[in-house]
C-alpha cells in the first residue's frame, strides 16, 4: 500500500517485479556468496534488460552494466 490507497495495477505490477528481483539477489547471494551472488545477478540484469535496451537501441544501458560487470572482475581477478 502506498499513500493509504491500494496499488494500481500498473504500481502492483511494477511493485511485484522489484520484489521478485530482490528475492533472485538474495538467493544467489545465500547459494554463491556475496561476490560471486552480486556478479550472477549483475550476469542476469544484462541478459533481461541488455536484450531489451539493444532491441530498443539504447547502448548506453549496455556500456553501463558491462563496465559494472568488468569493475567487478578486475577487482577479483587481477
Amino acid at each position: 500500500m502506498s499513500a493509504g490507497r491500494p496499488l494500481t495495477k500498473a504500481e502492483r505490477k511494477k511493485y511485484n517485479r522489484a520484489e521478485h528481483e530482490r528475492k533472485i539477489k538474495k538467493d544467489l547471494v545465500a547459494q554463491h556468496g556475496n561476490d560471486l551472488g552480486t556478479f550472477l545477478y549483475w550476469l542476469r540484469l544484462m541478459t533481461i534488460r541488455g536484450t531489451q535496451a539493444f532491441r530498443n537501441g539504447d547502448t548506453a544501458l549496455i556500456r553501463d552494466v558491462a563496465l559494472a560487470l568488468e569493475n567487478v572482475y578486475r577487482r577479483h581477478a587481477g
